[in-house]
């Protein structure tokens, strides 16, 4: 079987959805009887032409053409831009519809335009993919599509997460000079993530833990202070947090990530909204315990492997967090949970249900 790929985000490897393409492309590939995978990645932008003008033209007019030129048996879209006409039977992963539940994240005129097209395009597709119950929930809410037409298939995290300790741990936290002992929060800073919540809580931990055991804030922090985007460290100061209860660390590489999860004595991820939610699986799969909250994905991906509340309930995240701090036995055992839930998710598994949905839609 022949399938060709969208690889507009394969050079994104700083996005979920760049990070989604790769290993989906790697994991199809080590399949005992793999698909024959042509990635078509956009041409040159015209000098003359906007990147939106680039880039819906190539969703909606070049990709197709390429698929049907090259003769493949499936298409498939791995983020939300499928094709309004498909030229060949077409599967699109649909990893959110952030835009239609959540208002503020609708943009102007033009991003409503564009998030309309797609949405009346994906009733167009022979499959929707989706990595979680709730996702699916969700699109089959807003999206004219029929429930036969959607499926299930979770992501992973990479096989680097783990809780075997890598040589270059302590050289990685002693660039960010992180203590011994520190919890950590890993994500972005737009309002759906809900960090105030994460700042809120170390208001009652840091008067007790103080500077033995700080919050660590990774992330690209936000460029400007906006609604949309407040700045962490702005909140902070508001808060009242003392400089030594929670460190600002800016932007960290992937090959980072795992020594900073490792090292943690918590995850911290109250986000509001997740169509999947990585980030705590990433945490789970290297033996860390996730105090998050129970919206949205969150449930599906956490299980019984950390302490899910309320977005809304900082005393309540305050309580787990100091509880992991200082019960020795409540963290191993969560510990120990999250690696059995983690264990239930792998790149192989995603890698042979999509197969098996290309066969279907072909």
């Amino acid at each position: 079987m022949r399938v060709a790929i969208n690889a507009s985000f394969w050079p994104r490897t700083d996005t979920g959805s760049g990070q989604y393409v790769r290993r989906l492309v790697e994991h199809l590939s080590a399949l005992e009887s793999p698909p024959q995978l042509l990635l078509l990645p956009p041409s040159a932008r015209p000098s003359s032409w906007t990147e939106n003008l680039h880039k819906v033209w190539f969703e909606q007019v070049t990709f197709p053409r390429a698929c049907q030129r090259e003769g493949v048996d499936v298409a498939h879209v791995p983020y939300w831009a499928p094709p309004l006409t498909p030229t060949v039977p077409t599967v699109v992963t649909i990893h959110d519809v952030i835009p239609l539940v959540l208002r503020e994240y609708r943009g102007g005129p033009a991003a409503r335009a564009y998030t309309a097209l797609v949405t009346t395009a994906a009733a167009r597709a022979a499959l929707v993919l989706t990595d979680s119950e709730a996702s699916r929930q969700d699109i089959l809410a807003h999206l004219p599509v029929a429930e036969e037409q959607v499926r299930v298939i979770p992501l992973a995290a990479d096989p680097r997460y783990s809780p075997l300790p890598a040589a270059d741990d302590a050289a990685v936290r002693a660039r960010y000079a992180l203590p011994e002992r520190y919890l950590l929060y890993l994500g972005g800073f737009d309002r759906r993530k809900n960090v105030a919540a994460t700042l809120a809580a170390q208001t009652w931990v840091g008067s007790v833990l103080g500077a033995a055991c700080p919050l660590v804030v990774a992330g690209r922090l936000p460029e400007r202070d906006t609604p949309f985007a407040p700045d962490p460290r702005r909140q902070a100061r508001e808060m009242g947090l003392a400089a030594d209860w929670v460190r600002f660390i800016g932007a960290v590489p992937d090959e980072d990530k795992p020594a900073l999860y490792r090292g943690a004595v918590a995850f911290v991820f109250p986000s509001r909204y997740e169509g999947f939610g990585l980030p705590p699986l990433e945490a789970l799969a290297c033996g860390t315990p996730v105090i998050g909250s129970n919206a949205a994905s969150l449930p599906e991906v956490v299980g019984n492997a950390g302490v899910l509340l309320d977005p809304d309930d900082t005393a309540g995240m305050a309580g787990a967090l100091l509880q992991l701090a200082d019960d020795a036995d409540f963290r191993a055992e969560l510990s120990r949970r999250a690696l059995t839930q983690a264990a239930r998710f792998s790149w192989e598994k995603t890698a042979r249900e999509t197969l098996r949905a290309y066969e279907e839609a072909r």
